[in-house]
């Protein structure tokens, strides 16, 4: 597979993560009463197993973008 295509895959991955994780906050966390911002007044109390997931599946992404960045980068300057 080629550079630009493994990149491609691993940059919707990424926006899959992220995509996940915010919709997991929205569902988890009331918002205020413009509906807009979260409402962390209410307190409310999440799943920390969960959140883990879905920030680890979203750092790993990011660091493996990162990684291959950089060495791209690296070896064509």
């Amino acid at each position: 597979m080629q550079k630009r295509a493994l990149l491609e895959q691993d940059l919707e991955k990424l926006t899959e993560a992220r995509e996940a994780f915010l919709a997991y906050l929205d569902a988890s966390i009331p918002k205020d009463e413009q509906g807009i911002a979260f409402d962390f007044s209410r307190h409310p109390t999440l799943n920390a197993q969960k959140v883990y997931e879905y920030f680890y599946k979203l750092d790993y992404q990011a660091r493996k973008l990162r990684g291959f960045l950089i060495n791209e980068c690296t070896l064509n300057s």
